[in-house]
């Protein structure tokens, strides 16, 4: 099952940050957060996971200081 495997793949994932003492990453805390949405029952994880996952703010930032994406929204950066 290829969920089996993604799942399996999740948790080595976290193994290794704990490993390397990055637990504390608000990545981190808000890919455990994301992980808490899977229990939920009936449609809608997702898309619940996504905006989990997403930066929510509207007001566009003054300059990029970097191209792509971190991931999570970042508590320290509001």
């Amino acid at each position: 099952m290829d969920a089996r495997i993604k799942l399996i793949d999740i948790a080595a994932f976290l193994d290794r940050l704990d490993r390397h003492d990055q637990a504390d990453d608000y990545r981190v805390h808000a890919l455990r957060e994301a992980i808490s949405l899977l229990g939920g029952d009936g449609p809608g994880r997702a898309a619940e996971i996504l905006d989990a996952l997403s930066d929510q703010s509207e007001a566009p930032i003054e300059a990029a200081t970097i191209q792509g994406a971190f991931g999570a929204p970042n508590p320290d950066s509001k």
